[in-house]
């Protein structure tokens, strides 16, 4: 059992999946694991991805902006994220985070939000708020699509997927001879 919860952990920490590809596996591949087991550890890793990410996305911005043509492709793209979510941002601030974090769609979570906080400037005790919020919120959508989805395809297969009957091999009857007839 320890073996899939380091499964899980991993699956967590890769980008663009995260909890919304390790609480599926967890529920409905590693059938021996319990649910509310599969979403504590998926959530709590999923919320220390995206602090690790905020804290090492400084130094690595640091590190890019020291050579020239990033430094300026570097301002180019904040300055263009900036202005296209400014509006929201500040209409709701931390609140617009956490349901971009929380919103479980390809290209959104932890990191992803990370990295737009990092653009946008957040300062982390909003990041640490917005992160929680957004990932408990990804995990209960998640959790409760696959808890629902995973009965429901059960029930579904066994109703429309038939299951072809065993075959039965003809007993043969020995002839005379020894021989079996066909």
């Amino acid at each position: 059992m320890l073996r899939e919860f380091i499964h899980l952990i991993l699956i967590t920490f890769i980008p663009g999946l995260e909890l919304r590809a390790s609480i599926p596996a967890g529920i409905l591949v590693y059938n021996q694991m319990s649910w509310p087991a599969v979403v504590v550890t998926c959530v709590v890793t999923n919320i220390i991805v995206g602090i690790v990410t905020f804290l090492l996305l400084a130094q690595v911005v640091r590190l890019v902006t020291m050579i020239g043509p990033l430094e300026k492709v570097y301002s180019w793209y904040v300055r263009r994220t900036q202005k296209r979510i400014d509006a929201a941002v500040r209409k709701y601030g931390k609140w617009a985070l956490a349901v971009f974090i929380g919103i479980p769609l390809p290209g959104t979570g932890a990191i992803s939000g990370a990295i737009a906080a990092h653009l946008i400037g957040m300062k982390l005790r909003n990041f640490l708020w917005a992160n929680a919020v957004g990932v408990l919120i990804a995990g209960a959508i998640v959790t409760s699509v696959c808890l629902a989805g995973g009965e429901t395809f059960k029930a579904a297969r066994k109703y429309f997927i038939k299951e072809p009957a065993p075959q039965v091999l003809e007993q043969a009857e020995p002839s005379e001879t020894g021989r079996v007839k066909r």
